[in-house]
């Protein structure tokens, strides 16, 4: 397996038990990386720390709310005084809803774009000249099959609408980075197992799981696994890439 030895690593939207984030967290540390639990849950960012350390990782929780400039910038400082670098950052803190377009308010708009795209902005943007003095860095955002076909598993129109929004920023930023050693990589996962599977009617959920070619959700460590692989070493020729992970409901 590849090492992120030496490595830091920054996984926002990582304090919620069942997440993706959490699951990332952890597969990162295990593969050597210091990382920063940043969550807008002090507890659960806390939480995750806890468990790296546990398993001898070394890590810190750090509270995050993406939508504060200040937040975010306090996020940076004070890794930078900790670690001195920042090799990775996974922008995985997002929220959803479901609710019709007819049903859908302005502000409902504003707040998953101010979360999903603007505060994904905020923390990119506060590690883009750290990484590019090193010349190094590798960036994982999050998006969502959601973004991709329209829709189908969980959120709205514009949850929808900010993960098409991430796919076409990381592939910009890709682009942009490219010769100061970053690579900029996207994750589109379908139904995974997590606390917004726990929300989920039962009666949609079967209807999703049906439309699934391997016929399950999937997991929260799958998902992490391909995280872990886009910030290593080995995958430093892979850039502006969206990888799926939907067990075949979404293939293009």
């Amino acid at each position: 397996m590849f090492s992120l030895d030496r490595k830091t690593a920054i996984v926002t939207g990582s304090g919620s038990e069942k997440g993706i984030g959490r699951a990332t967290a952890l597969a990162l540390a295990k593969q050597g990386a210091v990382v920063i639990s940043a969550d807008i849950d002090a507890h659960g960012a806390d939480e995750t720390a806890k468990n790296i350390r546990d398993l001898g990782g070394k890590a810190i929780g750090i509270v995050l709310d993406v939508t504060n400039q200040n937040s975010v910038d306090n996020m940076i400082r004070t890794t930078m005084e900790e670690f001195g670098r920042i090799d990775i950052l996974v922008n995985n803190a997002g929220i959803s809803q479901r609710v019709t377009v007819n049903n859908m308010q302005a502000d409902d708009v504003r707040r998953i774009f101010e979360i999903n795209v603007i505060g994904l902005f905020r923390c990119t943007k506060g590690v883009l000249e750290i990484m590019k003095r090193q010349k190094y860095g590798r960036i994982v955002n999050m998006s969502s099959a959601a973004g991709k076909r329209g829709g189908g598993f969980f959120g709205g129109a514009h949850y929808s609408a900010s993960k098409a929004a991430v796919l076409g920023f990381s592939k910009n930023l890709a682009r942009e980075v490219a010769q100061d050693g970053i690579t900029v990589n996207s994750i589109a996962p379908g139904l995974i197992i997590t606390d917004i599977w726990d929300t989920m009617p039962k009666e949609i959920a079967e209807d999703i799981i049906s439309a699934i070619p391997i016929g399950r959700p999937g997991k929260v460590n799958e998902v992490a696994a391909a995280i872990a692989f886009l910030v290593s070493d080995e995958a430093s020729y892979i850039t502006g890439e969206e990888i799926d992970i939907n067990g075949g409901s979404h293939m293009d």
